[in-house]
């Protein structure tokens, strides 16, 4: 089992960021990520960092945890620069790089910055477009692609990535998007809105590479989740209530029923309901104000039952 945990990012500043990252670095998580968003959710007020600016600096200033973006929508930028982006910091973090994918859904940050913002269909296709484009330029001495969104003319990518970044695709789309999964992705994310779900979208999964003819066991299962972790049933469940108030409906959905809560050997348990239903990376974001206590207490009493 893999443990990733989110970055401090919304109505934060980098001298947080900066320390939660290297904290993180420090107590053995696997993986550090961000969200690629322009706009705060659900408050475009608030001020936020953008991911891969972001991703840049923590590569330099940490070690040995990967990092990614979940997720990194099309038309935001163009993808063959992206690629050119990710190339770089992967050098600055010696190959740690994982690029997140999705198809984008909240319109008003598009629009407000000009940024395209077609149909669902066809950011889908943009997204399966973006995918190959990355691989090839990362991997091909020259890219040439023509899309119906993406288009590249013998394009040169170097210096290739230190490792070639493992690709996310995230959603929950059990027709179209799980088939971009099969075909493109190294790692599949399932969104904390679907987590009562998981096991339902496993199998939804495990059909769609059936009908590629891709090896399901290729594809590493990743959950976002919340975590609310205290030492005693009591700080636990009044933690449980606020974050149920705070989170709602985008990541506090389910929490309780089908939720990572409560004390350490709780918490154990409910991260071996989810390892039965295939999941092996959570991508954790610690409810507090600090999220370096809930870390040290989780990585402490919890991850030793994984390792």
């Amino acid at each position: 089992m893999r443990f990733g945990v989110t970055l401090p990012q919304i109505k934060r500043t980098w001298q947080e960021a900066r320390a939660a990252a290297v904290e993180f670095d420090r107590l053995g998580f696997d993986s550090v990520w961000v969200c690629d968003h322009l706009y705060s959710v659900p408050m475009p007020t608030l001020p936020i960092f953008e991911a891969w600016s972001e991703l840049a600096a923590v590569a330099a200033i940490t070690e040995r945890v990967e990092l990614g973006t979940l997720v990194t929508p099309p038309f935001f930028r163009n993808p063959a620069v992206l690629a050119k982006q990710v190339a770089t910091i992967d050098h600055i973090a010696g190959g740690r790089t994982i690029v997140g994918l999705g198809a984008g859904w909240f319109a008003s940050e598009f629009e407000a910055y000009g940024c395209p913002f077609p149909s669902l269909g066809a950011r889908l296709g943009a997204l399966e477009e973006t995918a190959q484009v990355l691989r090839s330029l990362w991997t091909e001495e020259r890219t040439t692609f023509e899309g119906k969104h993406c288009v590249v003319r013998d394009a040169i990518c170097e210096p290739k990535p230190v490792r070639r970044p493992s690709i996310l695709i995230g959603g929950g789309g059990e027709r179209r998007l799980m088939g971009i999964v099969a075909r493109h992705a190294d790692i599949w994310n399932n969104l904390a809105a679907f987590q009562p779900e998981l096991g339902a979208k496993v199998e939804a999964l495990k059909r769609r590479c059936a009908d590629v003819g891709r090896d399901f066991a290729s594809i590493e299962v990743s959950q976002q989740c919340l975590v609310v972790i205290a030492e005693t049933d009591d700080a636990a469940r009044t933690g449980l209530e606020r974050a149920q108030k705070i989170y709602g409906g985008h990541m506090g959905a389910g929490l309780e029923e089908h939720g990572i809560w409560g004390t350490p050997q709780q918490v154990i348990d409910r991260i071996e309901r989810h390892r039965a239903l295939g999941c092996t990376l959570l991508v954790i974001e610690f409810f507090g104000r600090d999220t370096r206590e809930p870390a040290r207490l989780f990585a402490e009493k919890v991850m030793p039952a994984f390792r």
